[in-house]
């Protein structure tokens, strides 16, 4: 995960704290709920400029942050990443 990715998740993430946002990290648990996800969702695809597949977009997916971060870096084009 990038600091720009964590970076993007700390606003959304009321329950947080401060805490180190780690892969292991619940998003639903730190207080991510689901019209957050959708906000959270365009914050993402604006700052990498990209557009998170349809069929990605589910409750797998925003589990956790290594879970959102493996799909949001699978869509970022090599020469950004």
């Amino acid at each position: 995960m990038d600091a720009r990715f964590i970076e993007l998740l700390v606003p959304f993430l009321k329950f947080a704290g401060g805490r180190e946002i780690t892969e292991d990290a619940s998003l639903r648990e730190l207080g991510l709920d689901s019209m957050q996800a959708i906000e959270l969702l365009f914050a993402i695809e604006d700052a990498y400029g990209i557009a998170l597949p349809d069929d990605e977009l589910n409750d797998d997916t925003f589990a956790t942050a290594g879970s959102l971060w493996r799909v949001v870096s699978a869509q970022i084009p090599e020469a950004v990443a």
